[in-house]
């Protein structure tokens, strides 16, 4: 059983993106983040913007290339020569500045069905969220990963907040010199972390494989969605786990907006951000 849900934090347009995918004895589940777009204009999509142009050419791009016997690094370097071919021919002669480059986070999960067990493969880049709800009820955490920059990033919002003139679009431009330095090294990095259209190397992901039993839940989520932990403290994971498995991914959403319209949520730059979530349940055999 596959539940999925995703929101825009803000206006019409989404830059989060769910893709799933069903093969022979395999099911794919493809999480997406785009990252805000930092320019002051879009190249390639001037209706829906870059970045939302971005994840959508990537997950269909990345949905002609699965194949059962190819590599998920493999696949994405694929769906990345594709994608970067249209955005070359979208853009023009267009010079597109480091710090303009779409990027987003990945996580896919990849669960192959044989003979009643259920092997997850992770695939990870950036900081997307995945936790495991085990048939006993303990929650583990598969890809523990922590963004070393939100850290930083809190801390600056959080010096931002009391001041009188604070406001998200305020908050942003004050700190744009900082995120445009962050997102330009994202993007020419060797060792690129995030999803992106240029790398100069080996995508730096985090990869896994675990076995889960009959009954485990596979909870995928970007951090939009995951903010009902971090930073705003309403769930730990464990609690989040449970709540998502007993009232459903729409109830939980619902509630994350309810509390960013509340006016509460002050340690972001963004009020709300786009969220999505999906959730697995691992059936009997």
């Amino acid at each position: 059983m596959i539940q999925t849900i995703s929101s825009a934090g803000r206006g019409e347009h989404n830059e989060d993106l769910i893709a799933t995918f069903e093969g022979e004895g395999l099911t794919d589940l493809v999480i997406l983040d785009g990252a805000t777009s930092l320019a002051d204009e879009d190249y390639v999509d001037l209706e829906a913007g870059d970045v939302v142009w971005f994840v959508r050419a990537f997950a269909l791009a990345l949905g002609t290339a699965i194949a059962a016997d190819r590599s998920q690094a493999d696949t994405v370097v694929r769906a990345v020569e594709q994608v970067r071919t249209e955005y070359d021919r979208r853009s023009g002669d267009s010079t597109v500045p480091p710090y303009a480059l779409p990027i987003a986070a990945l996580t896919w999960v990849r669960i192959w069905h044989e003979g009643g067990r259920n092997m997850l493969q992770l695939w990870c880049l950036g900081d997307c969220k995945t936790l495991l709800r085990l048939p006993d009820g303990r929650v583990v955490d598969p890809d523990p990963y922590v963004n070393p920059f939100e850290a930083e990033l809190h801390q600056r919002v959080r010096e931002l907040a009391g001041r009188d003139d604070d406001d998200p679009a305020t908050r942003l431009l004050r700190l744009l010199p900082v995120l445009r330095e962050r997102r330009a090294s994202q993007n020419l990095s060797h060792v690129p972390g995030s999803l992106c259209l240029f790398p100069r190397g080996p995508f730096d992901a985090r990869a896994y494989s675990v076995e889960v039993e009959p009954g485990t839940m596979l909870l995928m989520m970007t951090d939009g969605f995951y903010r009902l932990v971090d930073p705003y403290g309403l769930y730990d994971d464990a609690a989040l786990a449970d709540a998502c498995d007993a009232r459903g991914l729409e109830a939980m959403m619902a509630e994350l907006r309810a509390y960013e319209k509340s006016g509460a949520a002050t340690v972001s730059i963004k009020r709300a951000d786009d969220a999505s979530a999906i959730a697995w349940l691992a059936k009997q055999p």
